[in-house]
C-alpha cells in the first residue's frame, strides 16, 4: 500500500461511509457469534484502532498493524496492546484468542493460506475468525495496485484457502450491493490507468450519511440471518475445530485430587 493510501485511511476511518457501513455490518455479524462473555479478542491489521473501539466494548482486545503510523494512532485512542507485526508472524502464543478479526487485509499477503495458518495458530479450540476481502478477481483494477492487493476473492477460493489452512467455514455473505454496479464500471473503465488519488476521495464528505443508508440495511438483512449473493466486499465466518475451553466445565476439586493420586 502507497503512504499516500494509508494515510487517507487513517484520516478517513472515522466518518467515511465504507468504514461507517462496514463497521455495521461486522456488528450484525458479531451479536450472532456464540462467544465467551468476555472474549480475548485480536484485530489482526487493526489500523488506527477504531474497529477496537467497538471491540473493547465486547472483550479484551489486542491488535497488530504493520504500520508504526497506524499503530501509533491506535494507542493514541488509548488501546495499549497494539503491536508493529504483519499478519504472517504474530507476536503472540498459541491458541490466545476466542475472536480474530481481520477486515480487508488477507488479499494484502502474498501467501493467503500461510497468513490463514497463523491466524488459525493464535486461535482456540473452538473459536472465531471473521474476515472481510475484496470480491471478484474480475474487478482487479489500479485500486487494487494502489492499495497493495495480491488478489480478489469468490466465496469458493476464500473457502478453500481457509480448509487448507485447517479452518472450518461457518457462513459467509456479500456487502456493499447497491454500489456493486457503477464502482465496477469505474474500476473496469481505469484498470489500464495508474492514479495516486485515494478512492477514499471521490466522494464528498457530506454524502457519508446518505451513501452508508445501503449498508445499514445490509447489516440489518445479515443481522436476520440472510446471506446477500453480491457486493463488492465478501464476509466469512471461520471457526477453529476443536472444543472452546470456556466450553469444558472444571473438573470438581475432588475429581482432580482423585485423578492426581
Amino acid at each position: 500500500m502507497t503512504e499516500a493510501e494509508l494515510a487517507a485511511m487513517l484520516a478517513h476511518d472515522e466518518g467515511h461511509w465504507w468504514y461507517r457501513g462496514r463497521r455495521r455490518v461486522l456488528a450484525a455479524v458479531l451479536d450472532g457469534l456464540d462467544l465467551p462473555a468476555r472474549p480475548a479478542i485480536l484485530d489482526a491489521g487493526c489500523g488506527s484502532g477504531r474497529t477496537l473501539d467497538d471491540l473493547a466494548a465486547r472483550g479484551s482486545v489486542a491488535g497488530v498493524d504493520c504500520s508504526a503510523m497506524a499503530v501509533e494512532a491506535a494507542r493514541r485512542r488509548g488501546h495499549a496492546n497494539v503491536h508493529i507485526a504483519s499478519v504472517e508472524e504474530l507476536p503472540f502464543g498459541d491458541r490466545a484468542f476466542d475472536l480474530v478479526t481481520c477486515l480487508d487485509v488477507i488479499e494484502h499477503t502474498p501467501d493467503d493460506r500461510a497468513t490463514l495458518a497463523e491466524l488459525l495458530r493464535v486461535t482456540a479450540p473452538g473459536g472465531v475468525l471473521v474476515a472481510t476481502v475484496p470480491a471478484y478477481q474480475s474487478l482487479f483494477s489500479a485500486h487494487d495496485v494502489i492499495n497493495g492487493h495480491y488478489r480478489r476473492y469468490r466465496a469458493a477460493t476464500l473457502r478453500s484457502a481457509a480448509a487448507e489452512a485447517g479452518w472450518s467455514a461457518v457462513a459467509d455473505t456479500h456487502f456493499n450491493a447497491v454500489l456493486l454496479a457503477p464502482a465496477a464500471i469505474v474500476r473496469m473503465a481505469r484498470r489500464h490507468r495508474s492514479s495516486s488519488r485515494s478512492e477514499l476521495t471521490f466522494t464528498p464528505h457530506l454524502l457519508d450519511r446518505a451513501l452508508e443508508l445501503p449498508m445499514a440495511r445490509e447489516a440489518k438483512l445479515i443481522a436476520r440471518g440472510h446471506r446477500l449473493p453480491f457486493g463488492l466486499s465478501l464476509l466469512m465466518v471461520l471457526r477453529r475445530p476443536g472444543v472452546s475451553l470456556h466450553a469444558v466445565p472444571a473438573a470438581p476439586a475432588s475429581a482432580r485430587a482423585a485423578s492426581a493420586a
